[in-house]
């Protein structure tokens, strides 16, 4: 039988004196950080090419980029080549088929700059192609100081250490659930209940917090889900009700 729906988000229980929840599962891109301005982006992997572009050029460019779903977080692709389709079904299962669909996608635009698609792939392993949301140390640092337990659950087909890192996120996380390295994505409740195993917690007391459907697939895990509005770079995305749905 096919899996139900998920159901729409239920508050979690109040229990006076005590952590409204357990943990808090947070999706990243979206929810957590957002890649760069794409016009900056190209820009930026252009000159890391040896060529400088005009900001006209570099506007024309990263539309087409963006239509062809070569930017990750950007925009899906309008149309997959059949030659990278099996990859584009894999990109967040595999690391290698990450790149290979995003570099693939991005060979797909005629420019003159040699080297773009890697470059471009490139700035996206690397803080440089990302904008942490305003709100995100704040809201982490929060729940820690409260005993509330945190993970990182995210579609992705590359380690996002490296980032945490440099953002000094690190130590914010009890753990990290990264689709390529458990072998399943959401909204498979699997991902989810691994999640709440190495937190050591009931899903009925986790929340999820992300900002697409895939994310709320969560309450098919037993745990409830938040959706926050998507947000631009540098704006808060009301990552912050983490803390007041948590905490009494």
């Amino acid at each position: 039988m096919p899996e139900s729906p998920p159901q729409p988000y239920a508050h979690p229980a109040r229990i006076d004196g005590h952590r409204a929840l357990d943990a808090v599962l947070f999706d990243f891109h979206g929810t957590l950080a957002m890649t760069v301005d794409p016009v900056a982006w190209v820009s930026a992997a252009a000159a890391d090419c040896g060529v400088t572009l005009d900001r006209g050029k570099a506007t024309v460019l990263a539309d087409r980029l963006a239509t062809a779903g070569a930017l990750p977080g950007v925009a899906p692709p309008v149309r997959v080549p059949p030659q990278l389709a099996e990859a584009w079904a894999d990109r967040d299962l595999y690391e290698h088929a990450h790149r290979q669909a995003y570099t693939g996608l991005a060979a797909t635009v005629p420019n003159d700059v040699p080297g773009l698609p890697d470059a471009l792939y490139a700035r996206v392993l690397t803080p440089a192609g990302w904008t942490p949301y305003p709100d995100v140390m704040n809201t982490l640092t929060t729940l820690r100081a409260a005993g509330v337990r945190t993970a990182l659950v995210s579609n992705i087909g590359f380690d996002l250490r490296p980032l945490l890192d440099a953002w000094g996120l690190t130590a914010l996380f009890d753990t990290l659930v990264l689709s390529y390295e458990v072998g399943c994505i959401k909204p498979d409740p699997k991902i989810f209940l691994r999640a709440c195993g190495l937190l050591s917690v009931d899903p009925e007391r986790v929340l999820m917090i992300g900002d697409t459907p895939a994310d709320a697939g969560a309450v098919n895990a037993g745990c409830a889900a938040l959706v926050v509005p998507a947000a631009s770079p540098g704006r808060p995305n009301g990552l912050h009700r983490a803390v007041s749905l948590a905490l009494p």
